[in-house]
């Protein structure tokens, strides 16, 4: 009987703690739409503070951290554009963070996990998501059971979404790092115009490699998939270059594409300045804290070996030397952030020409894939657009006199981001007329191209149709069509040779020489 009780009351315990379960959990979403924190950590770059007192409860909400939210955009920026030597994966920044003594929230070591966690958190535009996923399972909450709460943002969402892009671009299930890596001028920028596919190298069966772009949809799924485009690399390389330099990089359209970026980069200037004289302010107060505690030291009215105290010096020399770091990068970012005038247009578009094309007069792909994000191919015009923010930032690193190496561009830069308030993105976009595609060369055996390259090496002229075929009769004797078709030499062209006299038809498609003898 008092088996049966204890599981009685087990039941009703187990009962009564799932509804209390529910009711806490729909009372925190109801917090969470009302724009308030619930409690726990608050994701790296905020802080908690008071909002409004209802009762005797204090609401709070997360906002900014001024000691935190400057490496939040150190992060983004190098995972965009780097720091000299292309942008970064999430492990290179991880190290990037640890070797300059930066530190997360518990003042551990940056990992793969807490980058690409911070990297792909939505909070940091603005949208902090609650309830996505159980406390003690890695189950994910269906879309109702979510609460989008709006809080201030760090990052701008077109930053955001091209962090993402760049993500996702590089997943190993998606894109082979051979791919990544392709030697190819536009290789991942571009693209079929019918059917959005990639345009890629394409290899004959034999491996023989064509230097042309080719849809990878028609070439994987025949005409069926698309139409299909093959245009000469060569040729749409040239193409796409000669209009980048003489239409997009020329001053008066430079000044088109990128008048709206100009002036909002003026307009946060001042905001910018606020910010810097307030890390100023915060790594002041931190030294003079210290200031404090260490003459309290000497005054004999503190000791040393207290353990609380050890951590409260260790605390205010982190905050003193993060302000101080935060200045340096924000001043960086200002010096380099002079006014955009006409003639450093002029200056910018120059040297980002020149850094196109190596001395040996090839092109350099990585400068160029900054300022082409994407060209689509149709079947009489190129299409190349891109983001004015992106051209933006190449021509300053091809102009910048700070002396950084910036982001894949082999040339001088600057402080990766000046527009660190931006609220939208211009793109620009230009056509370009295609002339149709060289075909490819048709197949010729060895013997065939043997006797090609000795005639040429000879000097001799090449000869006809009709001397090519006499030729290849004369030495097989009976030949098949596709005898003549190896070496060019259409079918209704071997029915007006048989009316000549020069060969006789014979059964099952063979022909069989007749090359008269001299008469």
């Amino acid at each position: 009987m008092s088996a049966m009780m204890r599981q009685i009351m087990a039941l009703f315990d187990e009962y009564q703690s799932k509804e209390n379960a529910k009711h806490t959990l729909r009372a925190m979403r109801e917090n969470a739409r009302q724009g308030f924190w619930n409690g726990s950590r608050p994701p790296f770059g905020y802080k908690i503070v008071a909002a409004e007192m209802r009762g005797a409860r204090t609401k709070k909400k997360i906002e900014p951290d001024p000691m935190q939210f400057e490496t939040v955009r150190l992060i983004f920026r190098l995972a965009r554009i780097g720091d000299g030597e292309g942008s970064m994966g999430v492990r290179q920044i991880a190290g990037y963070l640890n070797e300059r003594g930066l530190r997360t929230q518990t003042g551990g070591r940056w990992g793969v996990g807490a980058v690409h966690e911070l990297l792909t958190r939505t909070t940091y535009i603005g949208v902090h998501r609650f309830n996505v996923s159980g406390k003690r399972k890695a189950t994910k909450k269906s879309p109702e059971d979510i609460v989008d709460v709006q809080v201030p943002p760090i990052i701008e969402k077109e930053e955001f979404d091209e962090v993402q892009a760049i993500m996702k671009s590089r997943a190993a299930q998606l894109k082979a790092p051979r791919f990544v890596n392709a030697p190819t001028l536009l290789g991942g920028v571009v693209f079929c115009a019918d059917c959005g596919g990639a345009m890629t190298l394409r290899t004959s069966g034999k491996g023989e490699e064509y230097r042309y772009y080719t849809c990878c949809t028609a070439a994987r799924q025949g005409k069926t998939g698309c139409r299909g485009r093959t245009v000469a690399m060569a040729d749409l390389n040239e193409l796409v270059v000669d209009h980048v330099e003489r239409r997009l990089l020329e001053p008066s359209r430079l000044e088109e594409v990128l008048g709206g970026l100009l002036q909002r980069r003026q307009a946060h200037a001042g905001k910018e300045k606020d910010r810097i004289e307030e890390l100023k302010r915060q790594a002041g107060d931190a030294e003079a804290k210290l200031t404090r505690l260490y003459e309290a030291i000497e005054n004999g009215l503190a000791e040393l070996d207290d353990p609380n105290l050890k951590g409260r010096i260790a605390e205010l020399k982190r905050i003193r030397d993060a302000a101080r770091a935060d200045v340096e990068r924000a001043e960086a970012r200002d010096l380099n952030g002079a006014e955009i005038t006409p003639e450093t247009l002029v200056r910018f578009a120059r040297l980002a020409r020149e850094g196109l094309r190596r001395d040996d007069g090839t092109f350099r792909r990585s400068h160029v894939q900054k300022i082409v994000q994407r060209a689509e191919v149709g079947a009489d015009q190129i299409v190349v657009r891109g983001s004015a923010l992106r051209l933006f930032e190449t021509l300053v690193a091809s102009g910048g006199k700070c002396g950084v190496e910036t982001a894949g561009i082999g040339v001088r830069s600057f402080v990766p981001r000046w527009l660190p308030g931006l609220n939208e993105t211009a793109n620009y976009e230009f056509s370009i007329s295609l002339l149709p595609a060289t075909p490819k060369p048709a197949k010729m055996r060895k013997r065939d191209r043997d006797r090609a390259e000795a005639r040429r090496l000879a000097g001799e002229p090449k000869p006809s149709l009709r001397e090519r075929a006499i030729a290849l009769a004369r030495e097989l004797g009976t030949v098949r069509t596709r005898d003549f078709s190896a070496i060019g030499v259409p079918r209704c062209y071997l029915g007006r040779m048989c009316e000549e006299g020069l060969m006789i038809k014979v059964a099952y498609g063979r022909y069989r020489a007749a090359v008269r003898e001299a008469a």
